[in-house]
């Protein structure tokens, strides 16, 4: 970070600064043409892993981003002045040290007016504490609510200024999974594996996490411990699990790993009746990679065409937007897509309701005023759970082997989303 003195020099300090030279400079007639011109291009700023170890969640990000840029076209128009608008990409890479770096380049040098981010703390936390440091607006999702609030060091007391999240928490994790084993014969014996990550980390926290969570709906938690990302040997979690006994697998899990834990547990013999994990299941690819042993693997469910929700900006449905993106892409459906559409229309909504898109305390407010029916779910941060986080709904599925040998997830739960449709009953493997 760059000094003035002992002061950092953010964005506000520049902005500050540019203003009052700017002021000496600028002239009655100047002032005027700009009061009577069309409005400033508005810039968003949007970052996303589409590279590293979980570029699958940007896979669906061009083709969302194309569908809106068309939705808008010449810009959006604000008390009666048409604004363009302009959407800034930057890859996360996956990895935290270059989110805050291109976060900070977005403020810094493109001078965004608003930020967007998505996908895992990896990505969401360090731009958002970009954010807060520098007084933009941010928004993200597609992490959930409580690692990212808590990962950040958030004081429910307090909460942020500059940063607000939407997507689902911990509780409605524990929720969904245990409608899920509840409909299952089990020791209610539960093995846990976590990824020794910004995502894993905070949901293995034994206050604020999973495990108590657990443990308060009758299920005993066997913790085998935190894994390194792209570990390659997971025989001694697998053999601690086995001497336990435990009926059901939960955790968080990289895909990656996911599918060397598995494939070596089936090597070792361990199979248990239940293995529903975060993180690791959300994607067709990662279930066909496990080949005949992903038949009945399990996950939650933030976003599917089943899902009776549909986009205030587009109109389009979730199974209309899902299928689109199927089709153009010639890929299945995957659930970051409801929610990388969603996290821009509420950008367009937030905007659209600011009195001055060029002023971030305009922008701010209008973000705190939120009340959006979005493609994954209202969302509205007058209720959240702390000050920062509004939670959307989630759901529990299975996914099944189809006779082509591809995959498609059930929704088999649905106890605290009533309004989505339960397909199938939940199975044990």
């Amino acid at each position: 970070m760059t000094f003035i003195g002992h002061r950092p020099l953010t964005r506000r300090t520049i902005l500050k600064t540019g203003a009052a030279a700017g002021m000496t400079l600028a002239t009655p007639a100047i002032l005027t043409r700009r009061a009577f011109a069309g409005g400033e291009t508005i810039k968003i700023g949007f970052v996303s892993p589409t590279t590293g170890p979980v570029a699958a969640f940007g896979a669906s990000d061009e083709y969302v981003l194309a569908g809106v840029r068309k939705a808008i076209g010449d810009g959006i128009t604000i008390d009666g002045t048409l604004y363009p608008v302009e959407i800034i990409t930057r890859d996360s890479q996956s990895n935290p040290n270059r989110a805050a770096e291109v976060a900070s380049q977005l403020m810094l040098e493109e001078e965004v007016d608003l930020m967007l981010a998505s996908s895992t703390a990896d990505t969401t936390n360090p731009v958002a504490d970009q954010c807060e440091l520098n007084e933009v607006p941010c928004i993200s999702t597609d992490t959930p609510w409580d690692g990212h609030f808590f990962g950040r060091g958030g004081d429910p007391a307090e909460g942020f200024e500059w940063t607000y999240h939407f997507f689902w928490g911990s509780s409605q994790v524990v929720d969904s999974y245990t409608s899920l084993w509840d409909q299952l014969d089990t020791n209610r014996k539960v093995g846990v594996l976590w990824s020794n990550d910004s995502d894993g980390v905070p949901l293995s926290n034994a206050t604020t996490g999973l495990p108590p969570l657990f443990a308060k709906r009758g299920y005993e938690v066997v913790d085998a411990g935190f894994h390194q990302p792209l570990s390659d040997d997971f025989s001694a979690q697998i053999a601690k699990l086995k001497d336990a006994k435990v009926d059901i697998v939960s955790g968080v899990f990289l895909p990656p790993d996911f599918t060397t834990f598995w494939m070596q547990a089936a090597q070792q013999g361990f199979r248990p009746k239940a293995v529903t994990v975060a993180k690791a299941l959300l994607f067709p690819s990662s279930v066909e990679a496990l080949g005949t042993n992903g038949d009945g693997v399990s996950s939650e469910v933030w976003w599917s065409p089943n899902h009776p929700y549909s986009s205030g900006l587009t109109g389009e449905t979730s199974r209309q937007l899902a299928e689109g993106y199927s089709k153009a892409s010639g890929q299945p459906w995957i659930q970051p897509t409801g929610y990388k559409h969603a996290l821009l229309e509420v950008a367009i909504d937030v905007l659209k309701r600011s009195v001055n898109p060029k002023d971030k305390t305009e922008i701010l407010e209008a973000i705190r005023t939120t009340n959006y029916k979005s493609i994954v779910g209202p969302v509205s941060w007058e209720h959240g759970p702390v000050k920062n986080a509004c939670q959307t709904p989630l759901v529990g599925g299975q996914w099944l082997r189809k006779d082509d040998g591809k995959f498609d997830i059930a929704i088999c739960e649905n106890r605290s989303a009533p309004e989505i449709a339960v397909q199938a009953p939940f199975r044990a493997l």
